[in-house]
């Protein structure tokens, strides 16, 4: 049996691991401390994870609720405490690891709320509101790729906020994300801002794309050996495409004055198809300078039995010639994409309101 530890091989082929899940249980019972010890050096959280947290761990939020509600304030202003105070938490976990990585690592995400997600100038406001409340220097705000998103995340930056940039599905929307963090830098040096303390992440969420595209390829048995091929595909050719936009003139000028690229973070990564291996969408998605954030269950079973190969910029030919015949038999990605991003903003706004809604119950089981 192999002693080689999977998330350290990962670590030193430049692939931070970091964790898609956290609730106050976790964070209170060391959990969350035990998987930094052994290599999570970042968190995310999303309106649905939350949503799960108080569903699975109300009892750890039911006195600050309780008491909450009982000197009258609202539902809604009371998940964002609770959420705040969450992310703070967390990312004092974490920064032994933002302190030993010189601020390159050890981040926390906290989201925007996804009911916004069309309007800049509410973004804008939110994500500064967040960074203020969490006055924490290693966490992130995250905003999504939508049109409306892509103005705020460029204003944030030129603030010199960290933003983990969500939502992200197509490679033509990642340009245009790519875009705004580079501009946004611009800004912020020609308002003599510090370049080096600003990160930022640009999160794919890549499960879901094979989710979407694998049900289109039934209809042709000819097509099924592109059954779970779509999302890695994508993600390789995404890749590429940082590693030209980050170069050149422009970006050589940014590095000079400080600046660090904005990592690919390959988001969704359990496997959703139980046919497919449970830890693909970790295994084909290695590179370095990217993040891969996992649900516990994806980087427990990565940390048993993970193969660990530099696959992420591997036959990336032959990733775009899935795609061209994905397109050549009928598949829009340029429509899965939106739909997606579609879905995953609607997901999370229902989530965000279940979010509120779960206050009552969480009362109620007192």
């Amino acid at each position: 049996m192999s002693t080689t530890d999977p998330i350290a091989e990962l670590r030193r082929l430049g692939q931070s691991v970091w964790l898609d899940q956290m609730d106050r249980t976790m964070i209170r019972s060391g959990a969350l401390a035990r998987y930094r010890d052994r290599g999570v050096t970042g968190v995310t959280a999303n309106p649905t994870i939350f949503a799960r947290a108080l569903e699975s761990a109300d009892a750890a939020y039911a006195d600050d609720v309780e008491r909450r509600l009982a000197r009258g304030q609202d539902a809604e202003s009371i998940v964002w405490d609770l959420l705040v105070e969450d992310v703070q938490a967390a990312a004092d976990v974490m920064r032994p690891v933002y302190d030993r990585e010189r601020g390159g690592d050890g981040f926390v995400s906290i989201e925007v709320s996804p009911e916004i997600a069309g309007d800049t100038e509410r973004t804008i406001a939110a994500a500064r509101d967040l960074r203020q409340r969490t006055a924490r220097p290693n966490v992130m705000v995250k905003i999504p790729a939508t049109p409306a998103g892509l103005p705020a995340i460029q204003a944030m930056i030129a603030e010199g906020a960290n933003i983990n940039v969500t939502l992200v599905f197509a490679v033509e929307r990642y340009v245009k994300v790519v875009e705004a963090f580079l501009a946004g830098l611009e800004r912020l040096r020609e308002r003599g801002g510090d370049l080096r303390t600003v990160h930022s992440v640009a999160s794919f969420f890549v499960s879901r794309v094979d989710t979407k595209v694998d049900p289109l390829l039934e209809v042709k048995p000819e097509l099924a050996p592109l059954r779970g091929k779509a999302a890695v595909a994508n993600s390789k050719l995404a890749y590429e495409m940082f590693t030209q936009l980050h170069s050149g003139p422009r970006w050589d000028a940014l590095r000079e004055s400080g600046a660090t690229v904005q990592r690919c973070l390959w988001a969704s990564t359990s496997t959703k198809n139980p046919s497919y291996r449970d830890v693909m969408y970790v295994e084909e998605l290695i590179g370095p300078a990217t993040i891969n954030t996992m649900p516990v269950a994806t980087f427990e079973a990565f940390a048993d039995h993970g193969r660990v190969e530099p696959t992420l910029e591997r036959d990336v030919e032959g990733a775009r010639r899935t795609l061209d015949r994905l397109a050549m038999n009928g598949v829009d990605l340029a429509a899965v994409t939106q739909a997606l991003e579609d879905e995953g903003v609607a997901g999370f706004a229902k989530s965000f309101r279940e979010s509120i809604e779960r206050l009552a119950t969480v009362r109620a089981r007192r």
